[in-house]
């Protein structure tokens, strides 16, 4: 029953951010730096998994200026909890007054081939804003992870599928090949660690990570064009770019690690540009056996 008290926490933050979103953008960017600045000091996991991962993936960086992605991290999440507000309740008109999309041409033109579009994302602590400006601009439809806790997947669920064409929970390929077959664009960020059927062992930044190879298996099944997409957070409150960079050429390969290797490679060339914006709390170096390094005991 979505009114036990188990779900009382959940009505209670959607409460709260509803009650933040309409404020003035530059009080909620200002708010979040003070709320993910006080986060990135307590004594949390999730806190020593970005410091970890930040060890790992910047090695050439020194502790210091480790250190220093590190709490800008945190404050961006906190810029994130607000952002999160501004894409589930603000409208599009508002939405597009806080973000710029460049590369629109882009995908016009890989929708002119009449065979779908694959905007190909990456989990940034922008991921939710990112989704939604795209849908304010365009008829898109989106993949999304389904969560258990029964109240907040309701809400995505009907939220989502207010503001997008179609909300696709992550494991409904068959919704998916056919927004695809339909010459629909379709917004999917496969980036995260994936242990499932179809993992490979593909190399991101300096260690081999389990990763989902499927993008190529879709490509090559429906014919749909495949276009990186990353949202950038401005400096101060200039609010958001959005980049739709062009159709990739020559994908799919006959490799899908190779191809899914080369989408990370432009993961981690976003990641250089702005650091401190990536989700580094997620443990994204688990391996695919048990005999992997444990990179997080």
């Amino acid at each position: 029953m979505s009114i036990h008290p188990r779900y009382w926490p959940t009505w209670l933050a959607l409460g709260i951010l509803r009650v933040f979103e309409p404020l003035p953008f530059p009080l909620l960017v200002w708010l979040g730096r003070r709320v993910g600045g006080v986060i990135g000091r307590l004594p949390l996991g999730f806190v020593r998994i970005a410091r970890r991962n930040l060890e790992l993936c910047l090695p050439e960086l020194s502790a210091v200026e480790r250190e220093k992605i590190l709490r800008e991290h945190f404050r961006s999440l906190g810029i994130g909890i607000f952002e999160t507000a501004i894409s589930w309740w603000s409208s599009d008109e508002r939405i597009r007054q806080l973000t710029r999309l460049e590369g629109e041409e882009h995908l016009n033109a890989a929708l002119a081939r009449g065979r779908g579009a694959i905007l190909l994302s990456a989990h940034f602590t922008t991921l939710e804003i990112g989704a939604r400006a795209l849908c304010a601009r365009v008829a898109a439809s989106i993949m999304y992870r389904p969560t258990r806790n029964v109240v907040l997947e309701r809400f995505l669920m009907r939220n989502r599928g207010l503001r997008a064409k179609r909300a696709i929970p992550r494991d409904d390929v068959r919704t998916l090949i056919t927004a695809l077959k339909s010459n629909e664009p379709v917004w999917y960020a496969p980036d995260q660690s994936y242990r499932k059927k179809g993992a490979e062992m593909v190399q991101f930044f300096h260690l081999p990570a389990a990763t989902n190879t499927a993008t190529s298996r879709l490509a090559r099944m429906t014919g749909a064009a495949v276009l990186p997409y990353f949202p950038e957070r401005l400096p101060g409150s200039q609010g958001y770019r959005m980049v739709i960079q062009p159709m990739l050429d020559n994908f799919p390969t006959d490799e899908p690690a190779a191809d899914a290797r080369r989408f990370n490679e432009l993961i981690e060339a976003q990641v250089r540009r702005v650091p401190a914006q990536y989700l580094w709390i997620h443990r994204r170096f688990k391996g695919l056996t048990p005999d992997y390094p444990n990179y997080y005991s």
